[in-house]
């Protein structure tokens, strides 16, 4: 029999927050920063190559949004334990935040957990991570300040055997308003390779955190997608949050030139 706690306090918090008092009006959460696993799920039948890969987490992800979080002064909030284990991107009822199989990767692991195993991770992780996310906004939204939430997401270059060419995808679910000024942003600086819902969109079921933080606050909200060899080392990192950190000075001058409120 399981032992009833997931995360033993000795492993750390499940979330991570850097900059809680961050001036910015952009809120970062990244949702897949980690590849750490809780040892009470031991490696879920992985061998530590693929508990490496870009199945576990989001190569470069962390790393871009820390550098982000410190551009811009923003408050950052992380997810400390891999997606593996569950998928902060999507909801408790969906089977892909248990993944049985990532991609090529078949998980050991995951296969066919029952409702009790997958409430415990569920509360475990997806909870106090949305938890922590949605007190943050709700708490600006009541000092009446702007908000703005982007998620941080990195993406294999290779999927299924299929080489994927862009840079940069600027992803929305209904409320484009972040991403239609960040394009125009990213148009007018002439940033190659950043396009619209890329490599996902909505349709794929990617917009989780977008439609459960955004969309209820009716604040400008925005997923980012860069290709994760972009940014598997520092150099990159550093080159790709500088990018992106303008992009999102330069959009919400566009979005909220006279300095009023974002939100109704």
């Amino acid at each position: 029999m399981q032992d009833k706690v997931l995360i033993e306090p000795s492993e750390g918090p499940v979330f991570a927050v850097r900059r809680p008092d961050g001036a910015s009006d952009v809120v970062l959460v990244c949702e897949h920063a980690s590849k750490m696993m809780p040892r009470a799920l031991g490696t879920l039948g992985l061998n530590q190559a693929t508990l490496e890969s870009h199945i576990a987490w989001d190569i470069g992800a962390q790393a871009v949004a820390e550098r982000l979080s410190d551009l811009l002064d923003a408050t950052l909030i992380s997810q400390r334990f891999s997606r593996l284990v569950y998928d902060c991107n999507r909801p408790p009822d969906s089977a892909d935040a248990y993944p049985e199989r990532s991609e090529v990767y078949e998980i050991p692991g995951n296969k066919g957990l029952d409702q009790n195993e997958r409430s415990r991770r569920a509360e475990a992780l997806y909870v106090p991570f949305h938890q922590a996310v949605d007190t943050l906004l709700d708490e600006r939204l009541a000092q009446g300040r702007n908000v703005l939430l982007v998620t941080v997401h990195s993406f294999t270059p290779i999927y299924f055997g299929r080489q994927r060419e862009g840079f940069l995808g600027i992803l929305h679910d209904e409320d484009r308003r972040l991403a239609d000024a960040m394009l125009e942003a990213a148009a007018a600086a002439k940033l190659e390779s950043v396009n619209r819902n890329y490599p996902y969109g909505p349709e794929d079921g990617v917009t989780h955190s977008l439609k459960r933080h955004g969309l209820t606050r009716q604040i400008p909200n925005v997923m980012l997608e860069i290709r994760n060899d972009l940014v598997s080392d520092e150099a990159g990192q550093i080159v790709w949050a500088d990018r992106i950190e303008g992009l999102l000075r330069q959009a919400l001058e566009r979005l909220n030139p006279q300095g009023g409120r974002l939100h109704a």
